[in-house]
Order: structure tokens, then C-alpha cells, then sequence
């Protein structure tokens, strides 16, 4: 389900890494990580979300095989998704907040608009 970004990490760790960034955006409403992890994990977030808008059974299924926690779930369909019931899209943005001490990788917040 991911994008093309590789992120230097085999298919099945580059999956979950990216299921624990959205799951943890949308039980916190942001998160702090590299600018390339959030744009990826920004695809799939504006995914589930648009999945909570539809509300049906089908939907809240597809994110529960996706997330890990089913509380995640039910605060996705219950609290996140019933706030962008008249937005089209455009529900994370990405803020860009300078380079890392350790390494120097361009650090960014991704967080619910």
C-alpha cells in the first residue's frame, strides 16, 4: 500500500515502520520524524482517514487490517474522521523543522490540520 519511496529499509520493515507512523498520527495527532518518512506516511494517513468518512463496515475492516491497535481504529471512525466529513482531501501537512544534531537528515512534524 506504500508509495515508491524505499527509505533504505526491506519491504516488509519499510510496511510496518509506515503502519506505526500512522497509527501513532492518528492516536496522537502529530509526530516528529524525517521529512521523506512523513511525506510517505502522510499518503497513507490522508488513506485511513478518507476510509473513517466513508463509515462503513467494509472501511472500518481495511483499517483495522492496516493499523495494529483497534483503539486507533475507533478513535479514527468515532473523533478524526467525523472532523473532515466537508474537506476533500489535505487533512496532514507536513512542517519542516531544520536538520537533525546526530546525523544531519532534514527533521519534520506531521500532524493532523
Amino acid at each position: 500500500m506504500a508509495g515508491k519511496r524505499k527509505l533504505g529499509r526491506r519491504t516488509d520493515h519499510r510496511n510496518a515502520m509506515l503502519r506505526n507512523l500512522v497509527g501513532s498520527l492518528l492516536e496522537n495527532g502529530r509526530i516528529e520524524t524525517t521529512v521523506t518518512r512523513a511525506k510517505e506516511t502522510q499518503k497513507m494517513a490522508e488513506k485511513m482517514i478518507t476510509l473513517g468518512k466513508k463509515n462503513t463496515l467494509h472501511t472500518r475492516r481495511q483499517a483495522a487490517s492496516y493499523l495494529y491497535k483497534p483503539e486507533v481504529v475507533q478513535k479514527l471512525f468515532s473523533e478524526i474522521a467525523p472532523e473532515y466529513e466537508n474537506r476533500n482531501g489535505g487533512y496532514t501537512r507536513v512542517l519542516k523543522l531544520g536538520p537533525r544534531r546526530g546525523d544531519g537528515a532534514e527533521l519534520a512534524i506531521l500532524e493532523l490540520v
